[in-house]
């Protein structure tokens, strides 16, 4: 069910948001055991919260579009009264002293958050099996990563298990399940929408996003989060759409069959009518190194203290890379900060003359959980690498971008789309986008 179904049929008496919130608890139920996607499941409070909205609507009090519609909440977000684990033996006996800026807007918005799901510890990874609470699992193949480090979120929504949820995207944590799962991720401008109480990775590159089943859906929680009461974003004909694909480092690396699916909805959408051209973004290669200087040093600097007195409680992956931000020297830092300036500037010469960036999102198919490395087009590529390559450049560059669905692969794994809008114009990629994933006519059942 879509959120926008839900609130048809709420409003209409066919439902309510204690049936809706009982059905995802007991898809929880079910499924947690299989996929763990949550780490802690509110279903006492969610239930007390579906039958609060659900007197408020008989008596006459709207909320709006989030009335009564249950969401997971990634485990980095503080919630009231609830431990913020980030999915780490190292915060444990942290309980949240009040709701983030971002689950209070929930909360008016008349949310119903349900629980708290399963990620790589501190956000630190991309396929989620590195957390202290054992891996997320793919809801189509227990035996792969349904990406990271936002996996329990994406699954949950694919699943049922909520109809909306929250992550957080540092390199493609929200974009990158979104697309193994085969759901929507929406990655707003850097800074739209505040981080405050949420346990940062890297403070100058953490968003806050959505997943959802529809971009729709995504926009409405969208909004939720940023207090934004105004008129819901309208979708708009494919036709004379004008869209750029940046060839070279960011389509170079592809998977046969997430390449022919790219393709695929590239011809589609010029079969609507839309004008697709292709970009070179020169320095796009430099995107790795740019982030990881940036990236390593700021997640250190906030682990410093507990990696002095407690580091035998991270995840001995997770330990690495965070020891190895340490030894990133200050004048390295400062031109990676210079190197990202000019990736800046590239990605906004790009965009000047379309209406939005078109490439894949993974390069690859969710892979084998354990996975270090995959063979694509007969080489040897590591995997973290790889789940970094089509995203991290645009929270480097901090452009909008959102993940839609693009059909699956050979082996029914789903394959996602990318687009990425200008700086501070998150609506207008929104519209985009639902004018997109019309046009492909993806179902993300």
């Amino acid at each position: 069910m879509t959120i926008g179904e839900f609130g048809r049929r709420l409003r209409a008496r066919e439902l309510t948001a204690l049936d809706v919130t009982d059905t995802c608890l007991r898809r929880i139920d079910e499924l947690q055991p299989r996929l763990n996607a949550f780490i802690r499941v509110m279903a006492d409070e969610a239930r007390r919260d579906a039958a609060a909205a659900d007197r408020e609507l008989a008596a006459g009090r709207d909320r709006g579009p989030l009335h009564g519609v249950p969401i997971a909440v990634k485990d980095l977000i503080d919630i009231e009264g609830v431990p913020t684990t980030a999915a780490s033996r190292v915060r444990e006996g942290h309980v949240a002293a009040a709701d983030a800026p971002v689950i209070a807007h929930l909360r008016r918005a008349g949310a119903v958050l349900i629980g708290k799901t399963n990620l790589d510890e501190f956000a630190f990874g991309t396929t989620s099996e590195n957390s202290a609470f054992g891996p997320v699992r793919h809801p189509l193949d227990p035996s792969r990563s349904p990406g990271g480090s936002s996996g329990g979120s994406a699954v949950a929504v694919a699943t049922g298990m909520a109809l909306a949820a929250l992550g957080t995207d540092t390199g493609g944590s929200i974009r990158i399940p979104a697309a193994a799962c085969g759901v929507v991720g929406l990655k707003p401008t850097l800074g739209e929408i505040s981080t405050d109480a949420v346990v940062p990775l890297s403070r100058t590159l953490d968003h806050l996003g959505a997943f959802a089943r529809t971009v729709a859906d995504a926009s409405v929680v969208y909004r939720a989060m940023l207090a934004d009461a105004g008129s819901a974003d309208r979708s708009r004909s494919a036709k004379g759409l004008r869209l750029a694909i940046p060839r070279g480092y960011l389509t170079d690396v592809l998977d046969g069959d997430v390449r022919a699916r790219f393709e695929e909805a590239v011809a589609a959408l010029r079969a609507a009518g839309a004008q697709v051209a292709d970009v070179v973004i020169p320095h796009a290669s430099s995107t790795p190194a740019v982030y990881v200087h940036i990236h390593s040093p700021e997640g250190a600097t906030y682990h410093a203290r507990t990696l002095d007195t407690h580091a035998e409680r991270y995840m001995p992956a997770v330990r690495r890379r965070l020891e190895v931000g340490r030894y990133v020297l200050a004048q390295d830092y400062v031109r990676a900060m210079d190197g990202r300036e000019v990736l800046r500037g590239e990605v906004d010469a790009a965009l000047a003359g379309c209406d939005a960036l078109l490439l894949p999102v993974l390069p690859i198919p969710a892979p084998p959980i354990g996975a270090e490395s995959v063979v694509v087009n007969g080489a040897e590529e590591p995997v973290r690498a790889l789940m970094l390559r089509l995203t991290q450049l645009f929270n480097v560059t901090g452009h909008p971008a959102i993940a839609i669905p693009c059909g699956v692969t050979a082996e029914s794994l789903p394959c996602g789309l990318q687009l990425v809008g200008r700086h501070n114009q998150t609506d207008a990629l929104v519209s985009l986008a639902r004018s997109v994933e019309g046009t492909l006519s993806v179902s993300v059942g």
